[in-house]
């Protein structure tokens, strides 16, 4: 048992961990043949478009490898633009999911799960948000909950498991009959179950008490999505096996 424990917890690293000297956004053989399957190939766009919209917006580029939101044409730092976006190629329910995500100075972003998207209203009114922050530096640091891994203003994440503005963070999502887990640079910071009580109390407690998106219930399943928050952030190696 002690075995198959210490066992675990390896391949648990190894996918929450860029493999070293491995290309981005390539699935490894063993990644093949366990299921995963890129949702960005490091050329385009493709699969992804705005939430809400047909086409992809205009202040995502791509970027050494990535996929890169930036500040929107008029706008200030902190001005979303409009830019939300989602995989819609196929919609979600039980599943890990691993991206690699970079801040800059003072970025703040999100990932989502579960996305329904609500006509008029932005990504985060019906989904839950895996925050991307850089937590030395950006305006939203002052509550714990709000930092980096966490999930958005209901469970804090462990702040030392962060790399700073710069630097590649990995993040690795596990969602399985509605209990989820945030594996961050191989630590798992936040745990909890959709749809439960205990649920129920973590919205009551949280900005998202009056959002019908979240009174109504979370979708059970949904898209995967990104934020755009007003400030440059870069996405790669992003990649799903379903469960």
């Amino acid at each position: 048992m002690k075995r198959n424990i210490i066992l675990s917890c390896m391949a648990l690293m190894l996918i929450a961990m860029p493999a070293i000297g491995q290309d981005a956004n390539k699935l490894t053989a063993q990644e093949k043949k366990d299921g995963w399957v890129l949702l960005f190939n490091g050329k385009d766009f493709s699969g992804w478009r705005q939430c809400n919209g047909t086409a992809m917006p205009k202040n995502w580029v791509i970027e050494d490898n990535a996929m890169k939101v930036i500040i929107g044409e008029g706008k200030k730092p902190g001005e979303g633009a409009n830019g939300d976006i989602l995989y819609s190629d196929k919609k979600f329910k039980n599943f890990e999911i691993s991206i690699d995500w970079k801040a800059s100075k003072m970025a703040n972003s999100g990932i989502f799960f579960n996305v329904r998207e609500v006509p008029g209203k932005p990504i985060y009114y019906a989904s839950p948000e895996i925050q991307v922050l850089d937590n030395a530096d950006a305006t939203d640091n002052k509550v714990d909950s709000h930092l980096a891994g966490s999930l958005y203003d209901m469970i804090a994440a462990d702040p030392k498991t962060v790399h700073p503005a710069g630097q590649w963070n990995t993040i690795v999502i596990r969602v399985q009959n509605g209990k989820v887990t945030h594996i961050q640079n191989g630590v798992k910071v936040v745990e909890y179950e959709l749809w439960t009580p205990a649920w129920d109390a973590l919205v009551a407690n949280s900005k998202f008490k009056t959002f019908p998106g979240f009174t109504e219930g979370i979708a059970k399943e949904g898209f995967i999505g990104l934020q755009d928050h007003g400030y440059p952030v870069w996405f790669r190696n992003i990649k799903i096996h379903e469960l």
